[in-house]
C-alpha cells in the first residue's frame, strides 16, 4: 500500500466550469493531493482537450453558456473511449429535478457548490478505484 500516493500523481481530473473561481479552487484543492488537473472553461474547450489529457474522472458544471453540463456529459457518455469515465455534475442548484437529469445523461455523482475541499476529495475517492490509477 505504499505505493498508493505515487500512483494517484498520475491520475488526471479534468474541471470543467465557465467560473474562473470554481476553476480555481478546484485546482487549489487537487493539485496538493497529488492529482493533475486539467481546466476548461466550457463544454467545447472540454471536448476539445479531453482526447489528448485522457482524464481518469471530470467534474462538469451544469449552468454553462453554448452547451450545458448535461450536453457535455451526454456527449463524454456517448463516446466510446469516455462512456465509462465517472462525470461528476457540479451546481449551485440542489433540486430533485436536476439530480434525476443528471443521472439520466450519466453522471455518476451530483456536488452542489459551493463544495468544501473534503467533499471534492470524497467525491474523486469515491470514484476511482486503484485500476484506473494507472
Amino acid at each position: 500500500m505504499t505505493d498508493c500516493g505515487n500512483e494517484v500523481t498520475h491520475l488526471k481530473i479534468m474541471v470543467i466550469d465557465d467560473s474562473s473561481t470554481i476553476r480555481r479552487t478546484a485546482e487549489l484543492f487537487l493539485r496538493p493531493a497529488g492529482y493533475e488537473v486539467i481546466l476548461a472553461e466550457n463544454g467545447f474547450d472540454a471536448l476539445a482537450k479531453i482526447n489528448d489529457h485522457n482524464p481518469s474522472l471530470i467534474f462538469c458544471d451544469i449552468l454553462m453558456p453554448r452547451l450545458d453540463g448535461y450536453q457535455t456529459c451526454a456527449l463524454i457518455k456517448k463516446s466510446a473511449r469516455f462512456h465509462a469515465t465517472p462525470v461528476i455534475m457540479l451546481s449551485s442548484k440542489d433540486g430533485l429535478f436536476d439530480r434525476a437529469r443528471g443521472a439520466m445523461v450519466g453522471s455518476a455523482q451530483y456536488l452542489t457548490k459551493p463544495f468544501t475541499k473534503d467533499e471534492l476529495l470524497k467525491a474523486v475517492a469515491d470514484h476511482i478505484s486503484p485500476i484506473t490509477m494507472n
